[in-house]
């Protein structure tokens, strides 16, 4: 985009470099709707710098949000000029009607998707919180429920952008995984107090209504391609995982749970279940991370050894098994490049990180 600017610039300047300041000046002020194309193009460089890690990691998850939402602004005030003096979309009747046609879908698609849908499906379903239990000193699971259950679209392993309309900030959504099959009566997440919208979540009462879109992702069954299953995930990460372990389909000894967490692990009770009644096995991986590089834990047993060597000694057969991995973007970076020394093909891996 900003070569776009650049360059139309130059070429009314007759590349003359002495000119290009005029020229600017004359086009942002002078042609229809460049003045508002100006404003759409700051906005949406707005979006890609604060979209970059470095910056992220220095915002708050919910200013982030709304700075990033600046990006509908930006290409609504980008679209005047261009359906106002492009030659695209004015050099005949039917080029107009194309383009102009083409714009009011995309703009339907945002409005049904992101909006209209999201608001009939919580008209539908009527979703409330019913409880909220603690799992740990910072961590709570949420149960919601509602009307007609059975037809809410969502299967293990995918998440959705909540707002609970209650207090300040219901007007951020939050991504959170669900932590539990969809049995038909109910929805369960789990989330960790990370930022002022995590962090309220452990407040919710019993009736506060529930708006949702999604659900989202890939980390279902549909990538699956082997009777074999391995589960690693770091800290929050495991929320998509233990319900993937809940809902998928496998023999006694065929899937397996790799759980970091420098504290006890999460969901310790219904793991210890799904392993009596199902055969997951379950490795509880504790300890700070052993390095920069390491996703295993530091501990005194294992202090000479490197990740693979670790990872083949708790699933030897890792290279014969789908990988589902969820956690930080860094540790599952790490996790990533330990699959690939052990043989496991990238198609294989099906990842969902945890960060924003």
């Amino acid at each position: 985009m900003l070569t776009h600017v650049a360059l139309i610039t130059w070429g009314y300047a007759a590349g003359r470099l002495g000119a290009v300041p005029g020229t600017f000046w004359d086009l942002t002020v002078d042609y229809p709707g460049m003045l508002l194309a100006l404003a759409g193009t700051l906005c949406l460089v707005v979006v890609v710098v604060t979209s970059v890690r470095a910056a992220r990691s220095r915002l708050r998850y919910e200013s982030w949000h709304l700075l990033h939402l600046y990006a509908y602004l930006g290409v609504g005030l980008a679209l005047p000029h261009q359906l106002w003096t492009g030659q695209e979309f004015l050099a005949s009747t039917a080029a107009t009607v194309y383009w102009r046609t083409l714009w009011a879908a995309a703009a339907g698609a945002v409005l049904l998707w992101r909006v209209g849908t999201p608001v009939l499906r919580t008209l539908r379903h009527d979703l409330r919180v019913t409880s909220v239990v603690p799992e740990d000193d910072d961590v709570v699971s949420v149960y919601v429920t509602g009307r007609r259950m059975d037809r809410f679209p969502a299967t293990a392993g995918q998440f959705l952008t909540w707002r609970f309309l209650t207090g300040p900030g219901w007007t951020r959504a939050h991504p959170y995984s669900l932590s539990a099959a969809p049995d038909g009566r109910s929805l369960r997440i789990t989330v960790k107090a990370l930022g002022d919208g995590s962090a309220l979540v452990a407040g919710l009462r019993p009736g506060v209504r529930v708006l949702v879109e999604g659900p989202h992702g890939r980390l279902t069954e549909r990538p699956r391609t082997r009777e074999k299953l391995a589960f690693l995930g770091a800290g929050v990460g495991v929320t998509p995982l233990r319900a993937l372990a809940e809902a998928l389909p496998y023999a006694p000894g065929d899937a397996v749970l790799l759980q970091r967490s420098t504290r006890r692990p999460l969901f310790g009770r219904e793991l210890a279940v799904l392993h009596a009644e199902r055969g997951l096995q379950v490795h509880w991986l504790p300890g700070h991370r052993r390095g920069p590089d390491s996703w295993f834990g530091d501990t005194p047993d294992t202090p000479d050894l490197d990740d693979l060597t670790l990872l083949r000694r708790r699933v030897p057969d890792i290279a014969e098994r789908d990988v589902y991995l969820c956690g930080p973007v860094a540790w599952t970076d790490s996790v990533r490049r330990t699959l690939t020394a052990a043989g496991v093909p990238d198609s294989r891996v099906h990842l969902e990180n945890f960060s924003w």
